[in-house]
């Protein structure tokens, strides 16, 4: 005589597959969200980076050029000086409604998309 299937045995073989089929699917999920955070961070530090080439240079540049026009070089050294102690000072000031507030939301966008 056969023995006949036991239906419990077979919902709880279909429970288990289930769950396993959920944890893959959310590990594929939280795989592909982080992969597109790293890329675009990546691509982001690249970004600055060469900016940030372009904007000293550029700065040694005018610094050079403002002290030959005032006839001793480091007088524009000194100008672009005061100059980023006043734009420090002022973004010190801003830093939440300018940077911070907005990369958080960045980031919690891109983590719920």
């Amino acid at each position: 005589m056969e023995k006949e299937p036991n239906n419990f045995e077979e919902l709880f073989d279909k429970a288990g597959n289930y769950a396993e089929t959920r944890i893959d699917l959310w590990k594929l999920k939280a795989t592909k969200k982080s992969t597109i955070i790293i890329a675009t961070l990546v691509a982001k530090v690249i970004k600055y980076v060469l900016l940030f080439f372009f904007i000293i240079l550029l700065n040694i540049g005018l610094a050079i050029w403002l002290g030959e026009m005032l006839g001793k070089v480091y007088y524009g050294f000194f100008i672009l000086a005061a100059f980023y102690l006043v734009a420090g000072l002022i973004f010190s000031s801003f830093k939440d409604k300018w940077v911070k507030n907005p990369l958080s939301d960045s980031i919690i966008k891109n983590l719920y998309d």
